[in-house]
């Protein structure tokens, strides 16, 4: 599902929101998730999951061509844990393929 497909759904389920207004609503929510991840917050959606940004160490890593040492420096990133509901709705939709 792309940004505008979410949009377009949220504009369908809700009939009272023009297709200007849905944006306006994603947009910004996506906006807010993204600065408060730049801020080292964490962001936990009950029965969706949570996202935290994980601190990387620097280190020394090996050129794969070279074999020369390289270091690589301290990195922030994105992670995301699938709430419990998430994880047994895609785990049921799985069972019922294979059936």
């Amino acid at each position: 599902m792309t940004r505008s497909d979410l949009v377009e759904e949220l504009a369908a389920h809700f009939s009272q929101l023009s297709q200007a207004d849905a944006e306006f609503a994603v947009k910004a929510i996506l906006e807010r998730m993204a600065h408060a991840l730049e801020q080292g917050q964490r962001i936990e959606i009950r029965g969706f999951g949570s996202f935290t940004v994980n601190r990387r160490p620097p280190r020394i890593a090996r050129n794969p061509r070279n074999g020369d040492l390289v270091s690589v420096p301290e990195k922030r990133v994105l992670h995301f844990k699938p709430g419990k509901a998430l994880r047994e709705a895609v785990d049921a939709s799985l069972k019922a393929e294979q059936a």
